[in-house]
This record gives C-alpha cells, sequence and structure tokens, in this order.
C-alpha cells in the first residue's frame, strides 16, 4: 500500500514539474507474470519514471545496505520494497532474496545492470535471478533531462520497453553465456535508444 501511494504522490508532483513525459511500449510487459525491468542508470530520477511507467504492476529494488543505516531512511525504502544488498560483497542473498520475491509473484525486480550512473559496463546478475526464477527481462530505457533543472523546465521525458528476453532454464550460466545475455540486454538498451533518438547521446561521469 505504501508503495502504491508514494507512487502515486511522485505522480502527481511530476506531472506538476514536468508534465512532458512519454512511455512507449507498454504492450510489451507481462500481464500475467512477474519479470525483470533492467534499464541504464542514468540519472537520480529514472527510478521512478521507471516505476510510473511499469504501474500498476509494483517493483521490489536492489538498495545498498549504507541506506538502511538511517532508521527514517531504513523505514522509507522497505516499505517502498527495497532489500539491502552489500555491493563489496554481494554474498548468495543479493541472488535468494528477489528470486524468492519474484516467485510469490506479488512484485517484479527493477535491475540497473551496470550498477552506477557513473558506469556503462553491465553486471551480471539478471540471468542468474531470471533463470532462477523463471521470469523474463524486459530492457528500457530513459532518454531526458539528467538534472532537476531539466526537469522543471520541462523537457521531454521518453520511457521506452523492449522485448522479453527469455532465459531457457536448461541453459548452463557460464561465464560465455552470461557474457553473451548481457550483450543481449546492451543491444536493446542501444536499439531502444536509436527508436527514440538516433542522435542521443549519454555522457557518463568519470
Amino acid at each position: 500500500m505504501f508503495y502504491k501511494i508514494l507512487r502515486a504522490v511522485l505522480r502527481f508532483l511530476l506531472a506538476i514539474l514536468n508534465g512532458n513525459a512519454h512511455y512507449e511500449n507498454r504492450t510489451k510487459l507481462p500481464t500475467d507474470t512477474s519479470y525483470i525491468l533492467v534499464a541504464p542508470h542514468r540519472t537520480w530520477i529514472d527510478p521512478v519514471y521507471l516505476a510510473i511507467a511499469a504501474s500498476p504492476k509494483p517493483f521490489t529494488f536492489m538498495a545498498k545496505k549504507e541506506l538502511f543505516k538511517n532508521p527514517i531512511l531504513s523505514w522509507v525504502i522497505r516499505h517502498a520494497n527495497a532489500f539491502p544488498v552489500d555491493r563489496a560483497n554481494p554474498g548468495p542473498s543479493a541472488i535468494k532474496t528477489p528470486v524468492k520475491i519474484l516467485k510469490k509473484g506479488d512484485l517484479s525486480l527493477m535491475i540497473f545492470p551496470t550498477g552506477t550512473r557513473h558506469s556503462n559496463e553491465i553486471k551480471g546478475g539478471a540471468a542468474t535471478i531470471a533463470k532462477l526464477s523463471g521470469v523474463p527481462i524486459i530492457p528500457a530505457v530513459y532518454q531526458g533531462p539528467l538534472t532537476l533543472g531539466g526537469i522543471l523546465k520541462r523537457k521531454k521525458v521518453t520511457v521506452r520497453f523492449g522485448d522479453p528476453i527469455t532465459i531457457d532454464r536448461k541453459v548452463k550460466l557460464s561465464k560465455e553465456n552470461l557474457k553473451a545475455i548481457d550483450e543481449q540486454i546492451q543491444q536493446a538498451f542501444d536499439q531502444l535508444d536509436m527508436e527514440i533518438d538516433p542522435s542521443f547521446k549519454y555522457e557518463y561521469e568519470k
């Protein structure tokens, strides 16, 4: 309930502050199963826009464990369906927890496989979780302002979804197969960017 209320409030605020959001290919989103939504992490606001674009499905999120040290922030993000992950030493729970959640079917999972806004290198994880949970991977991209100023200037925001990527449970998750799946995800990102705006270029911070 808290997640739905928070999403509704943020949707209302962004409609007032920006009001120029466009959500494309929403028919690509599964309606009969949970899924893993993957996207390149480009700005602080893209998780919010992705969650709004994919509604009404609620999501769970991985969040770095440091965020849970503050009791107030911890309460908020836990009730927003986030769970802690140790980025330095992820451990088995980084896979087991989302797999367990996805198998229940109530929540989908949002993952930024590049990890941070300062990287464009896809890191494995989504493929393993998808195979163990039996749910598809849905690629998506955000194109839009990277700062609050751009949001307030009502610059165009576009979120576009791509075709589902399914992982055969019989496939062994060898380094070669994981690399191939990561390349498939990156190709999907590139294709979606081209479909929205062929001239789009995101400069990753060094």
